[in-house]
């Protein structure tokens, strides 16, 4: 029995991409961190954990939620044709279950918060939800993506201040080009499906080098972004270096990826990306301690 729930766990973990909060929760405790300094607010390991709880809930709804839209489409591609939906792990009602439960958790959480957390969770869930459908009418799914994990930063400050500000905003389209842009290149290896099926990317719409050129520009202007909010929150030594390490490593990826060899597409998504992320994350939130 227990090594039968393990199995089950296991397979929801999979399901959901769980290491991938790797990319979106740096983020969101930088927002989180951010709201400390510039309120002069006191840590509260309550609504931190509400914080966290509502960024796996509302991930978990979004990725389970991706992969029940995807199923028919997953089973006919062979590299996603292992995920658990398509390979008879979770069946798809099980799926689309997990999801209204972890929608129902995050906006539940969102009402210990504030008020304009719990009145802003439906937009937000609308939002990360309603990616797994651009994919069929729009290339600019990526953005849309973008845009649902852009919403980390900016909604883990609003649950300590309840009101919006500038920098966080600028966090928030940090996230937004950053994510667009690196699944702009995990987007490359299904070119020749998306074409077959008539499902949108930039890929599809631009061709391999153009893709890539609009990946290289939306990182651009991820690199721009931080050195902006990076002088406009007046950070100090610590900031520069996690920010140097993290545009580093964003254009770092570029040279992995080329329109003829993408062997190492996985190495420039997950890998390089997870270790930007934490890296930025973990000198931002220092500085922003030592300030506090």
């Amino acid at each position: 029995m227990i090594k039968k729930t393990k199995k089950k766990v296991k397979n929801y973990l999979s399901l959901v991409k769980f290491s991938h909060t790797i990319f979106a929760m740096p983020f969101a405790l930088i927002g989180y961190f951010l709201a400390l300094h510039q309120t002069e607010s006191e840590f509260e390991w309550k609504l931190f954990l509400f914080v966290i709880l509502c960024m796996v809930f509302a991930r978990n709804a979004a990725m389970a939620f991706n992969r029940f839209i995807d199923r028919e489409i997953d089973v006919k591609n062979p590299r996603t044709a292992i995920r658990e939906i398509p390979a008879g792990l979770i069946k798809a009602k099980s799926a689309l279950l997990f999801v209204i439960i972890n929608s129902v958790l995050f906006i539940a959480t969102t009402w210990f918060i504030n008020t304009l957390t719990f009145k802003l969770s439906p937009v937000a869930l609308l939002i990360i939800l309603g990616y797994s459908l651009t994919k069929k009418f729009t290339a600019l799914c990526h953005l849309i993506l973008g845009l649902g994990l852009s919403l980390a930063p900016i909604g883990a400050y609003l649950a300590v201040t309840g009101e919006f500000a500038l920098l966080p905003v600028l966090y928030s389209l940090v996230v937004l080009f950053w994510v667009s842009g690196f699944d702009i290149i995990y987007a490359l290896q299904d070119l020749d499906f998306d074409k077959e099926e008539e499902l949108k990317s930039f890929p599809v719409f631009f061709g391999k080098k153009g893709a890539l050129s609009a990946s290289t520009l939306l990182h651009i202007l991820t690199a721009l972004i931080v050195i902006v909010a990076g002088f406009l929150g007046q950070f100090g030594i610590l900031y520069l270096i996690g920010s140097i390490i993290f545009i580093g490593l964003l254009f770092y990826q570029h040279t992995l990826v080329k329109p003829n060899d993408l062997t190492k597409v996985n190495l420039a998504f997950f890998t390089t990306n997870g270790i930007a992320s934490v890296i930025f994350a973990l000198f931002t939130i220092t500085d922003l301690i030592l300030k506090i």
